[in-house]
């Protein structure tokens, strides 16, 4: 029987945490700053055509 690769069982435990926490960090900073829902610009669109 094989023996258990300790090593890389906590190595995936601790990516999984790490990216967990770095998911946590992004929603929270887009709570802090909601993206505008403003309309964009429009005024460079309808410049008049010669």
């Amino acid at each position: 029987m094989a023996k258990p690769n300790f090593q890389f069982e906590k190595r995936q435990k601790e990516l999984a945490k790490k990216k967990k926490q770095e998911e946590k960090k992004q929603r929270k900073l887009e709570e802090k700053n909601p993206p505008s829902s403003d309309p964009p610009d429009r005024s460079n669109d309808e410049s008049p055509s010669t």
